[in-house]
């Protein structure tokens, strides 16, 4: 069982059992662990060579390392760690220009814009302008720009306040979120429709601005297919990992940030119990 658990962390087998456990709902600090922070332990060869990789810049072979070395760890913190460290990797190559299995080069053609060549890769603009470090929408014909050409995808388990980021059908990130109290947020399938930077809250009598302490929507707002519900930041990150909303998912605001960038309208999320 414990081999089973540990080959769900990587995405090998079904979501069911990815939820299992290793990654607790009140852990708030997985995305500050860094290499130099985790006790491995147990003289796992793997994580050294995992480790040296890293520090050669090998992102990709890093990833590949830690999860082998996964299938050699039987304590729990320990696997929690490792894998904040492979989710750490798959956001920072999604964000680089390194290459991988789910990126291309592009090279620009007359006339090309970046808003084009997102709808074109069902991409987003952010997404392509942090991964090649651009700092402006200018872009010159011939220029080689990395694109992402795998579908993202979300899924919310309401049973443990979780949202998993998928590429291509694997789990990338974890982040940890708060849904509806008395179970209020729908389940089911739904798409994103429309997003927006620094929303206004439309609260029912009344206009909340977005620099507002009172905006409960924080920095970001991604609007699902079903009016007034989405994923949206907070003005209370205290009460993440809680079935707390009026129904809406929260999220961080650095995480709806980092969220926001990545995925574009039309991804699909599912949302079950």
């Amino acid at each position: 069982m414990r081999r089973i658990v540990i080959l769900s962390l990587v995405g090998v087998v079904s979501l069911g059992i990815i939820l299992v456990a290793i990654i607790p709902a009140k852990n708030k600090n997985k995305e500050n662990i860094g290499i130099e922070e985790i006790n491995y332990g147990g003289g796992n060869a793997f994580l050294e060579e995992a480790k040296l990789a890293e520090n050669k810049g090998q992102m990709i072979e890093a990833k590949q390392l830690y999860e082998k070395a996964m299938m050699n760890i039987d304590d729990v913190s320990e696997l929690k760690n490792v894998q904040n460290k492979i989710e750490q990797l798959n956001l920072e190559t999604i964000f680089s220009s390194r290459m991988d299995d789910c990126s291309i080069n592009y090279v620009v053609k007359p006339n090309d814009v970046l808003i084009n060549i997102s709808k074109k890769f069902k991409t987003t603009v952010n997404l392509i302008k942090r991964a090649n470090n651009l700092n402006s929408d200018i872009i010159k014909p011939g220029q080689g720009l990395k694109i992402n050409n795998c579908e993202f995808s979300v899924v919310v388990d309401k049973s443990q306040n979780l949202l998993f980021l998928k590429r291509a059908g694997d789990v990338i990130k974890t982040y940890i979120v708060s849904t509806g109290k008395n179970n209020c947020t729908p389940i089911g399938n739904f798409k994103i429709i429309n997003k927006l930077e620094n929303p206004t809250w439309y609260k029912t009598g009344e206009i909340i601005e977005p620099n507002d302490p009172d905006n409960l929507l924080g920095t970001r707002w991604m609007g699902f297919d079903l009016e007034s519900y989405g994923i949206h930041g907070t003005n209370k990150p205290e009460e993440l990992g809680l079935q707390i909303t009026l129904g809406c998912v929260r999220m961080r605001n650095g995480d709806v940030e980092e969220v926001f960038d990545i995925v574009p309208t039309g991804t699909e999320v599912l949302i079950v119990d």
